[in-house]
């Protein structure tokens, strides 16, 4: 793979990963959207006022287009194992922003998922 066509990639794989942050930063705003009193329409619009929700959608959207542009250029057998990279930098960015920390075994989980995607990417 051509490192413009993995740049490309990786981009949209970045965006998606800071869609998935925003959507659980917005959460946090509102809390546990369903719960035992029946509050998820309550919290369901609570959330639709959060700005890191429309934040999120417009990564997820922007990912959307970008990774088009790379499936364009790229086999999407090549191509599609490079959204694994998306569970290395959610762990890294959840528990750099969000406090989240990661045991051991994810840790270990991370390491497999680069090992195949630097097989994958250099096939």
């Amino acid at each position: 793979m051509r490192l413009v066509d993995f740049s490309i990639l990786f981009c949209g794989v970045v965006l998606n990963a800071f869609a998935q942050l925003g959507l659980k930063a917005a959460t946090k705003v509102t809390g546990p959207l369903m719960t035992g009193d029946g509050t998820l329409v309550k919290r369901g619009l609570e959330l639709l006022t959060v700005p890191s929700l429309w934040l999120a959608i417009g990564a997820y959207g922007l990912s959307l287009l970008i990774w088009i542009v790379g499936l364009s250029r790229v086999p999407v057998g090549q191509a599609y194992p490079l959204l694994s990279l998306g569970y290395v930098l959610n762990i890294g960015l959840a528990w750099w922003l969000l406090g989240e920390i990661p045991n051991l075994q994810r840790v270990a989980g991370v390491g497999v998922i680069l090992l195949g995607v630097v097989m994958v990417a250099r096939s």
